[in-house]
């Protein structure tokens, strides 16, 4: 089973009780069973993470990179903003899915421009928690073709 790495940025902890009228009520524990499940379903061992640091999830960026790992990403805040996180992004080795549960194209307009994009492999935005059950679909194809 191929290993991925589903990381999620600030105040997505709060799930469930942050603005669930954008977010949904599902938890980050929902969250993190459902991309289990999903990568169960589809052969991937799915290792769900959350930080409010930039920092750690730089760090966690470089692990990935290292180890080839690929990598389900919802940057939140830090989509907007962090070039820190685009140039550790720039270095990956393996399929990279930014994820959004809102479109951030239909918010407010500092939403609109995502630093990461260009580095990812692709983004999927909008779903709800669907976003991360379409990502994992889509890095179980590309590490099949790649295989």
């Amino acid at each position: 089973m191929s290993r991925v790495l589903v990381l999620n940025g600030p105040n997505l902890g709060r799930l469930g009780s942050r603005e669930p009228e954008v977010y949904g009520a599902a938890t980050l524990d929902d969250l993190a069973a459902l991309c289990r499940d999903t990568g169960g379903r589809l052969g991937l061992t799915v290792e769900v993470r959350q930080t409010d640091d930039e920092a750690e999830l730089i760090r966690w960026v470089h692990e990935a990179a290292d180890e080839r790992l690929p990598v389900v990403l919802n940057p939140a805040a830090f989509t907007h903003y962090s070039y820190g996180l685009r140039d550790a992004l720039a270095q990956r080795t393996a399929p990279l899915v930014e994820v959004h549960i809102s479109n951030p194209a239909t918010r407010e307009e500092f939403r609109h421009t995502s630093v990461v994009a260009g580095v990812a492999t692709g983004t999927i935005a909008g779903f709800g928690m669907m976003s991360y059950v379409l990502a994992l679909q889509a890095v179980a194809e590309l590490l099949a073709e790649s295989h």
